[in-house]
């Protein structure tokens, strides 16, 4: 399905005719943080049924944390007013994930995570629920405190979301 540059400006002003967008707070340090998959099938603000302004929502392949990740969020927690980061981060995978076929290019797969080929295996790139798994245990190591994380997996069969790794103080 292509998608024109003309449809795109239709869409767009009929986004703009609802106003949704208006007055809306740049992101502070408490605002809902989601990782999720480039895939055209998982948008995570639709998933989750995040609003405009509701949430940041970081993609990359697979939803991975991975060191870029990681340098991505602390750059955007410089825009929290120097306040603390608090709130909560959802790193949000699926099923049928596209990174499972990239097991075949484990040189790109390994600088993707910038990790050497033989530790491939503890990405656990072929189960989502693992996976998910992985990049939270990264994640409360690797970000400062006050953070809730958490996983979730999203079936692109059902639609539903399955909290597999809840947050420690929710």
């Amino acid at each position: 399905m292509t998608v024109s540059s003309a449809d795109l400006v239709r869409r767009n002003a009929a986004f703009a005719t609802t106003g949704a967008f208006a007055g809306l707070p740049f992101p502070a340090s408490d605002t809902l943080r989601v990782l999720g998959c480039v895939d055209s099938r998982v948008d995570p603000g639709d998933v989750l049924g995040l609003k405009l302004g509701e949430g940041v929502v970081m993609r990359n392949i697979g939803g991975r944390v991975t060191p870029e990740t990681l340098r991505s969020w602390a750059l955007l927690g410089r825009l929290g007013q120097g306040q603390p980061p608090s709130g909560h981060l959802v790193i949000l995978h699926q099923t049928d994930c596209g990174t499972r076929r990239l097991t075949g290019f484990p040189g790109q797969l390994a600088a993707f995570f910038e990790i050497p080929e033989d530790k491939l295996a503890s990405k656990a790139v072929e189960d989502p629920y693992a996976s998910v798994r992985v990049d939270v245990t990264i994640a409360r190591h690797a970000l400062p405190p006050g953070l809730l994380v958490s996983g979730v997996v999203y079936d692109v069969d059902t639609g539903l979301i399955e909290v597999t790794d809840p947050a420690t103080q929710e």
